[in-house]
């Protein structure tokens, strides 16, 4: 994972470096002999493109996906705090490792070590990097999503989806990404929701008006989530949805 995000550095590094690399200082000698140290404005911009690293990573990988469903999940059993966010969040994380792990290795044997053995300028570092990383985000890409950001950003006519800019490809993949969490997530939600309507309809027909349906059903959700081995259900689904065991 380091090596995949000092991959990402070079993503947003590139941009700002030459092809003689950046200059983090500037010496100037005055008059009299003494010099004047200054950091170049470059280092600045650089500092700041570093900070979107985080954001760039969650987004162009499987965690967006993985973190929608797991919320929508704690919503449907009705546990508004357990799991915890962090939890949620280092299930998301790990998995997303998991998932990722043939691309980090692709990026890894074409990027990072030749890059790291100077055989590759950053820019050729960047450029192989980025093929990987492409070819997945395509793979869980839908076109009607590649064709209207296509359009919005004015082109038109593309010969094959491996054609797209990379600029149209991430916020394509991000909105696939989200509507494939919407969709699994509803297939999650159904089960919870029919034994919420079982239990709210024997309440009223013995009627216990003042008693809410949600306490009583929650006992019950835990108990079928358990009995189905739900976990393992949950993560091996999002797994597959990627493409992984199929």
């Amino acid at each position: 994972m380091i090596k995949f995000i000092l991959l990402a550095a070079l993503l947003f590094i590139a941009p700002f470096a030459g092809a003689e690399g950046i200059e983090a200082l500037s010496v100037t000698t005055n008059a009299d002999g003494s010099q004047e140290y200054s950091v170049t404005l470059q280092v600045l911009a650089l500092m700041t493109a570093l900070s979107f690293i985080p954001a760039a990573v969650i987004m162009m990988t499987s965690f967006t996906r993985i973190i929608v469903v797991l919320a929508i999940l704690r919503q449907a059993i009705g546990l508004q705090q357990s799991p915890s966010n962090q939890i949620l969040l280092g299930m998301s994380l790990f998995l997303t490792f998991f998932i990722m792990a043939p691309i980090f290795s692709q990026i890894n044997e074409r990027a990072v070590q030749p890059y790291l053995n100077e055989e590759l300028t950053s820019i050729q570092a960047l450029e192989q990097a980025k093929e990987p990383i492409k070819a997945f985000m395509l793979s869980q890409t839908r076109i009607k999503d590649l064709e209207t950001f296509a359009k919005i950003a004015g082109y038109d006519k593309l010969d094959s989806p491996e054609d797209t800019p990379f600029v149209v490809i991430i916020p394509a993949f991000i909105t696939s990404e989200l509507q494939t969490a919407f969709i699994i997530g509803f297939m999650f939600f159904i089960p919870f929701l029919i034994v919420d309507l079982v239990v709210a309809s024997v309440l009223m027909a013995m009627g216990m008006m003042m008693l809410s349906p949600m306490i009583v059903a929650l006992p019950f959700k835990i108990m079928l989530f358990v009995l189905v081995d739900g976990w393992g259900l949950v993560m091996g689904t999002l797994a597959r949805s990627f493409g992984l065991g199929v």
